[in-house]
């Protein structure tokens, strides 16, 4: 057995949807910021996203984490969140996933009930309190970066669907918010390909027509999702089907758009702080959140967001590339 590149990992899966927590093989990125990483690693490192994202060793709905030494001092690890549409400034079910992996793998210093770990991310400090019990990590609650409504009302033109409203909301990640039923789509997992299409037309309009920008970070910007709610969505109880860039649906009910969800609820007035909210994914899996707090990014009023939900290890690997391997970047069908 021969290898040019050994990468080492734990792959977990949080309310459904896979974490590949790498833990070694990847030194230190450039940068002064995990912002400044995020970017340096857009620049140069797309290559090992995609030999670790997609096929033969990742699929077409993959997602991961990059530890890394953190760039602040209050902060335990620093992460650079991947999948197949690229490097993310923040990753919600991602963070769960790494949070499980540090306290299960002993990476972390672990105390019962509760250890508490801080996380240095290209969107920001995130804090995860670990319920912990006989060293199994039960359950993560996620201190998120602020979250807000950018643009309530928006509309767009989109091909074959005509005029489009949405919401667009930040929770980490930008997502556009629109009622499935305005479609004419049912929430049924039968027509996903119709929805999908749907979702990726509406990011295609969005960019073009209206692209978002973050009003504390002009390096954080585009729409890379959109938000399906179910009919019957509310304050309390939310169910969704979440397109993504490039082409797939997120298997969790989504930290950061259960975040953008919160903060556009908060923002019309649904949502009162200090109240549970549950947010069910496109697989019927949950996260309960609420609004802890009020603040304001750039200008703009924002909530402070905390979400909790739950992950599993699910194995380890050393990845390898073979020096003959004809596809040492992986590759998409």
């Amino acid at each position: 057995m021969r290898s040019v590149r050994t990468i080492s990992a734990v792959d977990s899966h949080t309310e459904g949807m896979p974490t590949r927590v790498v833990t070694g093989g990847v030194p230190p990125i450039p940068g002064a910021t995990m912002a400044e990483r995020r970017r340096h690693a857009i620049d140069h490192l797309d290559g090992l996203r995609r030999f670790l994202m997609d096929e033969p060793r990742g699929h077409p709905a993959m997602s991961g984490a990059l530890l890394q030494p953190p760039t602040r001092p209050e902060a335990d690890w620093g992460v650079v969140y991947i999948e197949v549409s690229g490097f993310l400034p923040m990753c919600g079910h991602g963070t769960i996933g790494v949070a499980t992996v540090l306290v299960e793998t002993g990476m972390v210093e672990v105390t019962e009930p509760e250890t508490v770990v801080t996380l240095d991310t290209p969107a920001g400090l995130v804090e995860a309190r670990v319920a912990v019990r006989d060293g199994v990590a039960e359950r993560v609650t996620l201190r998120n970066v602020p979250a807000f409504l950018l643009e309530a009302d928006a509309s767009v033109t989109v091909p074959g669907l005509g005029e489009v409203r949405y919401d667009m909301a930040y929770g980490g990640n930008f997502y556009a918010i629109t009622e499935l039923e305005r479609l004419g789509l049912p929430f049924d997992r039968s027509h996903k390909d119709e929805i999908l299409k749907a979702g990726l037309d509406i990011m295609a309009a969005v960019n073009a027509q209206n692209p978002p920008v973050h009003p504390g970070d002009p390096g954080i910007g585009g729409c890379k999702h959109v938000q399906f709610l179910a009919p019957g969505s509310d304050a309390k109880h939310s169910r969704h089907a979440m397109a993504i860039h490039p082409g797939w649906f997120d298997r969790s009910p989504c930290g950061t758009g259960t975040s953008a969800r919160m903060a556009q609820l908060h923002a019309r007035g649904h949502l009162p702080a200090d109240t549970d909210f549950v947010n069910e994914s496109f697989i019927g899996t949950r996260f309960t959140g609420r609004v802890v707090g009020t603040t304001e990014v750039g200008g703009v009023p924002a909530v402070l967001p905390e979400f909790s939900g739950r992950a599993w290890i699910t194995g380890t690997a050393n990845y390898l590339l073979d020096p003959d391997d004809p596809f040492p970047n992986g590759f998409v069908l």
